[in-house]
């Protein structure tokens, strides 16, 4: 119940998770010192890029921490770190242009955010539920709990999978435009690609957690059965 072989792949993608949060922290402090040659901050990129797709109602306001950048789609307002907000660096203007890309997939309706917008309110009870479905479960040998569970982590699992295209999206969209826009060298493309790569890859870590997480339960599911 507790040491499954699976438990082995599971540290080692943990241990990828560690590393990739590891890779972003480091990755987006190398490329802050970098000034950007347009001179652009954060804020003025993020505005520019909404004006210029035509969406001129949607706000972009500071809010503190680092890395706590975030679009909110039930306000459309793209929310930016303070360093990012303010600074004019390479790591600034792609996080904040990476931002204003689930902007643009807002107002065009890209089909996978509407399906994590769709299934969030699912998913947001069913995560919640399933580690104690799973524990009862596995305390009881209740083979019906253990299922449950599973089928109520899916949903989580599901979610995970489903922001994976939407992020990457969202930074090919935002690469795409800060070059087509001038807010970025060709020189300087391969910084920016550093910084949204190594964010991508944060979501790619838990993901394939979470996956192998449920792979294992699966595999306890069955052979209690058997």
């Amino acid at each position: 119940m507790f040491f499954h072989p699976m438990d082995f792949l599971i540290i080692i993608a943990f241990i990828l998770s560690l590393w990739a949060q590891f890779r972003v922290r480091g990755t987006f402090n190398r490329w802050s010192e970098v000034p950007i040659n347009s001179g652009l901050t954060g804020y003025q990129a993020a505005r520019m890029m909404l004006d210029r797709n035509g969406l001129h109602d949607v706000p972009v306001e500071p809010v503190p921490g680092t890395l706590s950048d975030h679009y909110d789609p039930i306000h459309r307002t793209v929310r930016l770190s303070e360093p990012v907000y303010y600074e004019n660096s390479i790591s600034a203007v792609s996080v904040a242009c990476h931002e204003v890309g689930h902007a643009i997939q807002h107002s065009v309706h890209y089909p996978m955010l509407t399906l994590r917008h769709k299934i969030f309110p699912v998913v947001n009870i069913a995560s919640g539920i399933a580690p104690f479905l799973l524990i009862a479960g596995f305390l009881f040998q209740a083979t019906g709990l253990i299922g449950l569970g599973i089928l109520f982590f899916s949903c989580a699992v599901a979610f995970q999978l489903v922001t994976l295209p939407v992020e990457f999206n969202a930074s090919s969209r935002a690469r795409e435009i800060m070059i087509s826009e001038g807010f970025i060298t060709n020189e300087e493309e391969r910084g920016v690609a550093k910084v949204l790569n190594a964010a991508a890859l944060t979501y790619v870590a838990a993901a394939l957690i979470s996956l192998l997480e449920l792979v294992k339960y699966i595999m306890i599911f069955t052979q209690s059965r058997d």
